[in-house]
């Protein structure tokens, strides 16, 4: 009996972690679009705004001009290495939530306080998949951030191989304090108002299960406000994530420099006010929106799935 117990275990954390996988693989497809105009926007020191030195004036005009100069796949660019990040963060995140959510439902004294463990849950998991996958995300940052003129990584092998022999390792590694600072209480929130919004929806619809429409609803609400709650830290990621590298943003205007997460935050507000903290937030609010709309959707899809295929198989 403890052998089949176990057995079961295993082959639901398994289903756990290729559920999250194909969830990141397919919101990360989705969504990139988006998230290179946002990382667009935090990236420029100039204001967003119809200002002549700008290069980025809005949401349309950015992706209209990212169309006309670099054509379709720029929205597109560092995908390989951003499927990579999505994939091994899906699964990472997933993978970790459900095992430190079965491991606090052995304190039943936990159970009363259901969104909150939930958050604690969600904060563990996102800061066990964001260290696993962050030098995917570094990658990614850097072939989004260079310009087609002054192309400095030709691809994910090149641009290792660039950053540990004319870097370091560590180089890898930059920006993960912020990352971290933003990752560990956005991924809580999300997890929290994820499992708030979906129990609202039961009890307004007298639902038992979560639905596809309740996903779909709760996720797009749950990515919006926990996005905005923690963006400043997700501009100060990216900002650090291209320090050393002034070569690839020659034809984008000022280059941000600083040193350090609080020098970031620090000369940010200096020249481009409490506003620049926020620069990028409107796509980033629609990405964060379908992002978690999408990646909770298609988990609970994917675990139904996935279900139906071992038990046709055990049969």
């Amino acid at each position: 009996m403890g052998t089949s117990s176990k057995s079961n275990s295993d082959n639901l954390d398994l289903e756990y972690a290729v559920a999250g996988a194909i969830s990141g693989f397919v919101t990360r497809f989705a969504c990139q679009p988006l998230d290179v105009v946002k990382i667009r926007f935090q990236l420029q020191v100039e204001p967003i705004t119809n200002h002549h030195v700008s290069k980025y004036r809005s949401l349309l005009q950015a992706f209209y001009l990212i169309f006309k100069e670099e054509g379709i796949s720029a929205f597109w660019k560092g995908h390989v290495s951003a499927q990579l990040l999505s994939v091994i963060y899906g699964m990472s995140q997933f993978y970790s939530y459900n095992v430190l959510m079965h491991e606090f439902h052995n304190y039943p004294l936990l159970n009363e306080w259901k969104y909150s463990t939930k958050f604690v849950a969600g904060a563990g998991a996102g800061f066990i998949a964001t260290t696993v996958s962050f030098p995917f995300d570094t990658i990614r940052t850097r072939l989004v951030a260079q310009s087609n003129n002054h192309v400095v990584y030709k691809g994910i092998c090149h641009s290792c191989s660039c950053i540990i022999r004319h870097e370091s390792p560590k180089a890898f590694f930059y920006g993960l304090l912020p990352t971290l600072l933003q990752i560990v209480p956005h991924t809580g929130l999300q997890f929290a108002f994820y499992a708030f919004f979906t129990d609202m929806y039961k009890k307004c619809y007298n639902e038992a299960d979560i639905k596809f429409s309740n996903s779909m609803i709760s996720g797009s609400a749950a990515g919006l406000l926990a996005k905005t709650i923690i963006y400043p830290f997700d501009l100060s990621r990216k900002r650090l994530q291209i320090q050393g590298f002034q070569n690839g943003r020659k034809s984008f205007g000022s280059f941000f420099e600083c040193n350090g997460f609080i020098d970031c935050l620090k000369v940010t507000i200096k020249k481009e006010g409490v506003k620049g903290l926020f620069k990028g937030l409107i796509p980033s609010q629609l990405k964060a929106s379908m992002t978690t709309a999408l990646h909770f959707t298609i988990y609970e899809q994917s675990l139904i799935a996935l279900k139906v295929l071992r038990l046709y198989i055990s049969e």
